[in-house]
C-alpha cells in the first residue's frame, strides 16, 4: 500500500497546479492536521482516494466545517486493506480554550480508552498524531512539546510508522523528516512525504 501523508502547509503541486497523474499509484491519504478544510476536501474529491485525519491545534474550523468526504480517526483504530491505523490528533495544552490541546493527563486518558480496541485488533501498524513525541522531533517551547505517551504506545505496541507534523521543516535543520525509534519509523509529514507498507 502506497500512502500520501500531509500536515502543516498545503502543498502547491495538489492545491495550485493539481494533476491527477501525480496520484495515480497512491492508495490512501493521511492527514496529520493543520491543513485547511477545503483542501482535504479538494484533494478527496478530485482523486477519489481515501483520505483519513487528525486534527492539529490550528484545526478549531474543523467543528463548523469538516473536511467533506474524508474520515477523521481521532480516538479510533480503523483497518484499511488489512493496515491498522491509530489516531490521537492535537498538540500540548498552551492557551486556554484551545479545542484540540491536550494535557499529557488528558492525551494518556485518550490512549488508554482505545487499549481495548488496540488488545482486539492485536496491535497497530501506523500511528498518526499531529504533535511528535516527547523529545523526538519535538520543540523546546511547550505549543511543540511532544507527548511521553506516544513514546510509550511505540514501544509496546511496535508499530512500522509513527506520522506526525506540527513541527514545520522550515524552522530549521533541528527538525528531522525520517528517523527510527526502536522497530518504528517515525515521519514528519511535512507538506507531502510518501511511505510503502
Amino acid at each position: 500500500m502506497r500512502i500520501l501523508c500531509l500536515a502543516d502547509e498545503e502543498s502547491k503541486l495538489f492545491w495550485d497546479y493539481f494533476r491527477k497523474d501525480y496520484f495515480e499509484d497512491i492508495d490512501l491519504i493521511i492527514s496529520c492536521g493543520d491543513l485547511n478544510s477545503s483542501y482535504l476536501t479538494f484533494i478527496e474529491t478530485m482523486t477519489s482516494i481515501p483520505l483519513l485525519y487528525v486534527r492539529g491545534n490550528h484545526d478549531d474550523s474543523y467543528r463548523d466545517k469538516a473536511p467533506e468526504g474524508c474520515v477523521c480517526i481521532e480516538d479510533k483504530i480503523v483497518n484499511i486493506n488489512g493496515v491498522k491505523i491509530m489516531g490521537l490528533g492535537g498538540s500540548q495544552r498552551y492557551r486556554a480554550g484551545g479545542r484540540n490541546q491536550y494535557t499529557e493527563k488528558e492525551m494518556l486518558h485518550r490512549y488508554k480508552k482505545l487499549k481495548k480496541k488496540i488488545w482486539f485488533n492485536k496491535g497497530i501498524d501506523i500511528l498518526v498524531t499531529h504533535a511528535p513525541a516527547k523529545g523526538f522531533h519535538d520543540g523546546d517551547d511547550l505549543c511543540h512539546t511532544g507527548f511521553e505517551v506516544f513514546n510509550h504506545i511505540i514501544k509496546k505496541y511496535e508499530p512500522k510508522y509513527f506520522l506526525h507534523g506540527h513541527v514545520h521543516m522550515n524552522y530549521g535543520r533541528n527538525f528531522p523528516r525520517e528517523d527510527v525509534i526502536g522497530k518504528t519509523r517515525v515521519i514528519n509529514a511535512f507538506e507531502k512525504y510518501i511511505i510503502e507498507i
